[in-house]
């Protein structure tokens, strides 16, 4: 959470709810409790724009409909507190930080983003080119490719921490608790009635920057589609309380739904008014919500009585502090905020009725392991699990280069099964990939295969890197790729475009990473780049530098002492990576005053 903003504006937003309000009776909890600070309610939900749904009970045409906050997963929270080990290991191989302009931000973009790709999300970096610190990393946007794309429910969290530490409740536990459940809705596959999108936001410690720009840069049309945006921030502090934005909104209504049948009786979110995320969609008209447990504020007696915890000290004592670590997480908050977030993600998009016509998808077995130029067979089972059978036609995808699949047959009758081939050639890299077998018919299905290439076979010399040269766009590289393109000021070392790095005169720190396999049974890998060093710094004391990484390996460290005219080639003996998935980083830093540019061009990885 952003530790000051201005104040909210007083503008009163529509408050007209009665038609809009979903159709949840209040418990008695709700009922008894006294009423919130007020604030501006958020707009309504209309009707319309809901998905469609009825109440519990309800049967529509032949097919009772599904109460949809029921059938929400109970999403694992020890999945949730995996990442944020993972994110506090993050931090301290970056300096004990996760801020938006260092490495520990673009790391924990980097492996948010590779498990929702391999999920089978559609997965965006955004950059943010104006409003951001000098330096911060992108937003990273994630949506789930199903259900009406006219209806968008979006749920955020700030992924940045505060430079004094590594921010795990603040905003670990939000980022992580949505990747968690974008994860599980993948897993689940359920039928969608409208779309779901994610949002972790670069830059808020530093005044909600990156949700600014983000809500900035959509167009009217697209701001139309959101029809509701919940945020997560600080959903796990240890002395906390049970807060939700714009608590009798309509928008907050299954979120408060779901606390209510926990018997919390939550209370609206006064001290986080107008300090995260959800303020930059509030200012554009978007209704918002969302959980919180409280930051410096201290937890009242009432509260105390009515919550546990300790009364007159902060909700979290290590708010912006280095003790914001794993140790500083409230488990039962956490599992409460998150399976909360489920509740009403599935309340609002799932699809209310089983389908009248179902089929279920398995692979058996699900894992194979194979030599370079071998194979695996896997029988691809369906079964009819509602209405009448149907034809299911069968794909495969995230098989990497030198993998191929096919089905026999490619498409069956449901209570059918196919056999499915993994053939690799002998340039295969080895390595464990995640392929994704789908289903598809009235609905569509999915189920996993996790395919092993082993071996050391012959080696076939082969070039790495994917978009060396920056003329194709930003893809394969992640990190900061508004350093890529034909940027004035700079020239390419071949063709138009490069990643110029570092050149801002102040404190910054721009990274580009990219993750390649050496395959095995190569006696030598060498990468090679274009580098061009100017700089305005005088003394010969390395104040500006430039460092090639392997994961957390420095393998060159160059600086401001090394500027030369032009373009030099400079190479990299990666021999000792055969065999291995790499991530590759070129990091450029600067300090406070004077700028170096660090300008790469024509980037290759060969293997021989």
């Amino acid at each position: 959470m952003v530790l000051r903003r201005l104040a909210v504006a007083g503008v009163s937003l529509a408050a007209t709810l009665q038609a809009a309000v979903l159709a949840i009776a209040p418990t008695a909890a709700a009922t008894s409790q006294s009423n919130p600070s007020a604030r501006p309610p958020a707009a309504a939900i209309s009707a319309g724009d809901r998905a469609v749904h009825s109440g519990p009970g309800t049967v529509v045409g032949p097919v009772a409909a599904r109460t949809r906050t029921a059938d929400a997963p109970d999403i694992d929270v020890a999945k949730v507190q995996a990442h944020l080990t993972e994110l506090n290991n993050i931090a301290t191989r970056n300096g004990g930080t996760r801020k938006s302009s260092g490495q520990g931000y673009r790391d924990s973009v980097a492996y948010a983003k590779a498990k929702l790709q391999a999920a089978g999300y559609t997965v965006t970096e955004q950059p943010c080119t104006s409003g951001c610190a000098t330096g911060a990393g992108p937003n990273l946007i994630a949506e789930w490719p199903q259900g009406d794309a006219t209806k968008v429910y979006m749920f955020g969290a700030h992924l940045d921490s505060v430079g004094a530490g590594p921010g795990i409740n603040d905003n670990g536990s939000g980022s992580a608790a949505l990747l968690e459940t974008a994860l599980t809705l993948a897993q689940q596959h359920p039928t969608m009635a409208a779309r779901v999108r994610f949002g972790w936001w670069t830059d808020e410690e530093q005044g909600l920057n990156g949700s600014d720009f983000y809500v900035g840069s959509l167009s009217s049309a697209e701001r139309s589609k959101i029809k509701a945006y919940y945020n997560f921030d600080m959903i796990a502090s240890p002395n906390g309380g049970y807060f939700i934005n714009h608590l009798t909104s309509a928008a907050a209504q299954p979120m408060k739904a779901y606390w209510d049948s926990l018997g919390l009786q939550p209370e609206e979110n006064t001290e986080g008014a107008g300090r995260s995320d959800d303020y930059s969609f509030e200012q554009a008209g978007i209704p918002t919500s969302g959980y919180a447990m409280g930051a410096s504020a201290r937890k009242t007696s009432a509260q105390a009585t009515k919550w546990g915890g300790t009364a007159s000290r902060a909700y979290d004592s290590c708010y912006h502090q280095s003790c914001d670590t794993t140790s500083n997480i409230n488990s039962t908050g956490l599992n409460r905020s998150v399976d909360g977030i489920a509740a009403t993600l599935w309340k609002l998009a799932v699809a209310d009725t089983t389908p009248a016509n179902d089929f279920s998808l398995t692979a058996g077995p699900a894992t194979g392991s194979v030599d370079p130029g071998a194979s695996a067979t896997s029988t691809i089972s369906t079964a009819t699990t509602s209405g009448s059978a149907q034809p299911v036609t069968l794909s495969a995808s995230g098989a990497p280069a030198g993998v191929s699949v096919a089905f026999s047959p490619a498409s069956v009758t449901s209570g059918g099964s196919s056999t499915m081939t993994v053939a690799t050639t002998s340039s295969a890299a080895p390595g464990t990939y995640t392929l994704t077998v789908t289903g598809t018919g009235s609905v569509t299905h999915t189920t996993p295969y996790a395919l092993t290439v082993k071996g050391a076979g012959g080696c076939t010399a082969q070039q790495l890197i994917g978009n060396g040269g920056f003329e194709n766009g930003t893809t394969p590289w992640t990190g900061d790729t508004g350093a890529i393109g034909a940027h004035a000021g700079q020239s390419a070392h071949g063709g138009s475009r490069f990643a110029w790095l570092g050149g801002y005169g102040s404190a910054a720190t721009d990274s580009l990473n990219q993750s390649v396999t050496v395959p095995s049974g190569c006696s030598k890998a060498t990468l090679t780049y274009w580098l061009h060093l100017d700089t305005d710094e005088t003394d010969r004391v390395a104040y500006d530098t430039f460092k090639v990484k392997v994961g957390s390996t420095t393998l060159t460290t160059l600086s401001n002492t090394d500027a030369s005219s032009g373009y030099t080639q400079r190479s990299l003996d990666l021999t000792p990576y055969i065999g291995q998935r790499i991530t590759l980083t070129f990091t450029a830093t600067e300090d406070s005053s004077l700028q170096t540019s660090f300008v790469v061009d024509d980037a290759t990885l060969q293997t021989g």
